[in-house]
């Protein structure tokens, strides 16, 4: 019953995501999604690394037998998905964002490692995260995303309170990264969000 341990490969494009994620597209708490898991009305498998994978398709067939929006449905908003091991940053990007009155779909994670295993499923527009972050940090994240294809479109904000010099000193970042000092300015990043919006034919 429940969660199976299998040997999984993790394919940043394959069909599964993430809890979190999970959590995210149903409107459900984290523990009721892992309830939903241990049901089997979720399908699922862990990871040898322990991280649980949950079937794209079980969570469609949930949002379809509960009347639950689909995430099909909600492509005409501008997708965000902020990386950041900082709680207090991401709260703030979260009551902000949802406060600018335009239409972002944020998503939040508080782990590099977990952007990379869900980002394939999320499909952000916009990649915003800090560099410095234990363990995997946002250097490593964007050289991985930028080594592959999938993501030439995606527009990279990254976050740091690192001088020029300490950032070369790590490898430097990809060309098209935008940088922004922290702390950071949100009224800039509402002009540019507002900017984002108007460019993809939406209207903020």
């Amino acid at each position: 019953m429940g969660t199976k341990l299998i040997d999984q490969t993790a394919d940043p494009h394959e069909d599964y995501c993430g809890t979190l994620y999970a959590a995210k597209l149903l409107g459900l708490s984290v523990g009721t999604v892992q309830a939903l898991v241990e049901r089997n009305e979720l399908q699922a498998w862990k990871t040898k690394g322990g991280h649980r994978r949950i079937s794209m398709q079980s969570i469609r067939d949930y949002q379809r037998e509960r009347g639950i929006t689909s995430v099909e449905a909600r492509h005409a908003l501008l997708k965000v998905l902020v990386v950041d091991d900082d709680q207090a940053s991401l709260e703030m990007f979260r009551h902000l964002m949802a406060s600018w009155n335009l239409p972002l779909d944020c998503t939040t994670m508080s782990s590099a490692l977990e952007a990379m295993i869900d980002i394939g499923s999320i499909k952000p527009d916009v990649l915003i995260t800090d560099l410095k972050m234990p363990g995997v940090d946002g250097f490593e994240l964007l050289r991985t995303l930028r080594s592959n294809p999938n993501f030439a479109s995606l527009i990279v904000v990254a976050l740091t309170g690192l001088s020029h010099e300490e950032v070369d000193a790590k490898g430097g970042l990809p060309a098209d990264t935008i940088t922004v000092q922290k702390p950071v300015d949100m009224k800039w990043m509402q002009g540019f969000f507002t900017g984002l919006s108007v460019m993809h034919g939406q209207q903020p």
